[in-house]
């Protein structure tokens, strides 16, 4: 790796947003509150599940919306339940239209690659496109708030829901952020669905890999890693932010006002509105934290929160509290004002069927399928490579796919696969099948993900003597990773190395293609495969994706968003961990190492191959002293030394030479995707910007020390 010294001489501090004069307050919603009794008030911060199954689901919700303690629903999905749904908020006294969400996290119809396979593509616009394909689906289906983006950073691949975020970089995880709230609310041009951005604070910073725990993590910890996407999202646009379930500092976020409200609202001029996760009013309770639910509402309700989500400790409790003056009428007023404001901004109060005037749009229409398998292909990351195992030969006839994942739709979509049909999923199978013709694929599974029988492995192994090459499609199943899928361990599932093994000692041409919604420990499977493609959770297209990359249609660019553990003690491991005083050297066992393992990952942060190779010039630097409101430009040559086209993907890390405080030895703060034919060679100029080069400090400015850094 090449490195170029820059010199960072302004100690400029990045202050706060300044504050921002407040905006003329809308007669129509004031009207709205002025008409409003506490208990209706309370009703617009009250938001419920609804699971509808058949009719008399409806009357529970029915009563609340008639009588305006209901304002919001979420599990909604379906063209006419959300309109009898609005009909019947409408037949209330101030006839408010309701906030219909649902988690849509990769797709509501049309479902794309999970958002961490997703984060592996690298492909801002890609990303982009996806959400804004998901909102359309979702708004004519009756969603009008979308649960997503989910913008955990996180560095550990036990927690399940690392399969849900944007991986362990926080400038990547920033770039999509932007991406994904403008590609939700409309900068494509529609504005039917809006989204809340998920889980604010430090969802991510689990303990041991469990959910809904909590490092104690320091104010620069959180500036520097957990908050930067989240201000990122703020700053896009985004009207809504769901707070974590966890106590970064010991207070349970929901109340934690220093986040919810010095930070959010104080620092970032957050105007939108705040909403909890799923009953974790309630659950403060629990935490040991709050007496009871009116303790609980008290304390979320003056920490910052709008929306309480199911715990209904709202509706029940804030109008004694304010008639007995815990709280001031003034601040719930302000609550529903932003409760209402959103309603707005979705164009309820014009038009409370927007979205549903008309029949509901096709399903699976052609474009989105084709968004779909172009992201999916791009989220591919070629791990291993030896001796050109790939791409296969376009003549090849007998192609044996093994492994329980080789014909498995719903474990191609992944968890939280909105309105997806495993029915209408290409599978790998499927794929294969369709790209090479009838009769040219044999599929023996060699037993499910979780266990194989002496007999299975012998059929697969079978299949394997026969074929011209192999395929072995191992991995996870889709509740394998997702909330409430923390693993202890992060080898392949049941006997699928015992399987992956028998079928290896073959000696024949075998690629392994690994599912999974994390990174896992293959240390095995590495050593032993010629290649390793992982494939993440594709989605719909995914089967059709993996087939186009398999046979060399497609050259595969994706590269890893999170670091690849090479044993299951490195974990939590990542790419920026901090420079210690007496890095690894492996002749020097008092150094920060193991003694009986190397700490360095199987496969790093952002590492990813194509089928072509690619050549780096040194990069040059535009000026090699950065002062306070400059911007720098790194500039590199790249140029396709291999005989197939391929996407190249330049990363521009930095690290400081000095700078005070210790910073990792390498931060990734920039990076394009390059379309290279065989041959060619580009330019590209990649941006730095000062403050890629601050560090958070325990106070509301970030600040750029005076430092050497070199990128």
């Amino acid at each position: 790796m090449t490195f170029r010294r820059l010199i960072l001489l302004a100690a400029a501090a990045f202050a706060a947003a300044p504050a921002m004069a407040e905006p003329a307050r809308d007669p129509e919603i004031e009207a709205l509150i002025g008409k409003m009794t506490l208990e209706e008030k309370a009703g617009q911060l009250n938001m419920v599940s609804f699971v509808p199954m058949h009719e008399t689901k409806f009357d529970p919700i029915t009563k609340g919306l008639k009588d305006g303690t209901v304002g919001s629903l979420f599990n909604v999905h379906g063209f006419e339940t959300a309109r009898e749904l609005q009909k019947r908020a409408l037949d209330s006294r101030l006839k408010i239209p309701l906030i219909l969400a649902l988690d849509v996290v990769h797709g509501y119809r049309v479902i794309f690659p999970t958002p961490l396979a997703q984060a592996a593509s690298f492909d801002i616009e890609a990303i982009r496109r996806s959400e804004d394909i998901a909102s359309r689906e979702a708004a004519a289906d009756g969603v009008n708030l979308l649960l997503t983006p989910m913008l955990d950073v996180s560095r550990d691949a036990r927690w399940g829901r690392v399969v849900e975020g944007p991986g362990e970089s926080s400038y990547l995880a920033s770039r999509i952020a932007e991406a994904r709230v403008k590609g939700v609310d409309g900068d494509g041009g529609h504005s039917f669905a809006k989204s809340c951005v998920k889980h604010f604070g430090a969802n991510g910073a689990v303990e041991g890999g469990r959910d809904y725990t909590a490092q104690d993590i320091s104010e620069r910890g959180l500036r520097e890693t957990y908050l930067p996407p989240f201000r990122a999202a703020a700053d896009a646009g985004t009207q809504c932010m769901m707070s974590a379930f966890n106590a970064p500092d010991g207070a349970p976020t929901v109340i934690n006002r220093r986040l919810l409200t010095d930070v959010l609202r104080g620092e970032w001029g957050f105007k939108g509105v705040v909403t909890s996760d799923f009953k974790a009013i309630h659950e403060t309770v629990t935490h040991g934290v709050a007496e009871d639910d009116r303790s609980a509402a008290k304390l979320a309700f003056t920490a910052g929160a709008d929306l309480d989500m199911e715990s209904r400790a709202f509706v029940e409790h804030l109008p004694l509290l304010v008639r007995e003056s815990e709280i001031e009428p003034a601040a719930l007023d302000e609550a529903v004002r932003r409760v209402l404001t959103l309603k707005k901004s979705l164009g309820l109060f014009k038009d409370p069927m927007r979205g549903l005037t008309a029949a509901p749009q096709a399903a699976l229409k052609p474009e989105h399928l084709a968004a779909s398998q172009d992201l999916a292909e791009k989220s591919f990351v070629l791990l291993k490579n030896k001796d050109r195992a790939l791409p296969f030969a376009p003549d090849v006839n007998d192609v044996a796919l093994i492994g329980p994942l080789g014909d498995a739709p719903a474990d191609t979509l992944g968890p939280w696969a909105g309105r997806g049909e495993p029915s209408e999923t290409v599978t790998l199978r499927m794929g294969l099948e369709k790209r090479l013709g009838e009769g040219k694929v044999t599929f023996t599974p060699g037993g499910t993900a979780a266990a194989s029988r002496e007999e299975e492995i012998e059929a697969a192994v079978e299949t394997a003597r026969r074929a011209d090459v192999v395929v072995l499609a191992l991995g996870e199943k889709f509740d394998q990773s997702g909330e409430g899928a923390s693993r202890a361990e992060l080898g392949l599932p049941g006997d699928q190395m015992a399987l992956a093994s028998a079928v290896l000692a073959l000696g024949k041409p075998t690629v392994v293609v690994v599912f999974a919604g994390r990174p896992l420990a293959l240390t095995e499977l590495a050593e032993k495969a010629p290649a390793v493609l992982y494939a993440w959770q594709p989605g719909t297209m995914g089967g059709a994706a993996l087939a186009a990359v398999l046979m060399g249609d497609v050259s595969p660019s994706g590269r890893l968003p999170m670091t690849m553990p090479r044993a299951l003690g490195q974990v939590p491991i990542h790419h920026d961990q901090r420079i210690t005083g007496r890095p690894y050297d492996p002749t020097d066992p008092y150094t920060s190492g193991y003694r009986d393992q190397s700490p360095e990952p199987l496969y790093p942060f952002g590492h990813g191959l194509a089928y072509t190779d690619f050549a780096y010039g040194a990069p040059t630097i535009a000026r090699p002293t950065l002062r306070r409101g400059e911007d720098q430009t790194v500039t590199v040559r790249v140029t396709n030394v291999g005989k197939r086209p391929g996407v190249a993907v330049p990363q521009l890390y930095v690290r400081p030479l000095s700078a005070r405080v210790a910073r990792p030895a390498r931060e990734l703060r920039g990076f394009a995707r390059v379309e290279l034919a065989p041959g060619e060679t580009r330019e590209v100029a990649l941006k730095l910007k000062p403050e890629d080069l601050a560090t958070g400090r325990p106070a509301p400015v970030s600040r750029s020390l005076p430092a050497a850094w070199r990128s």
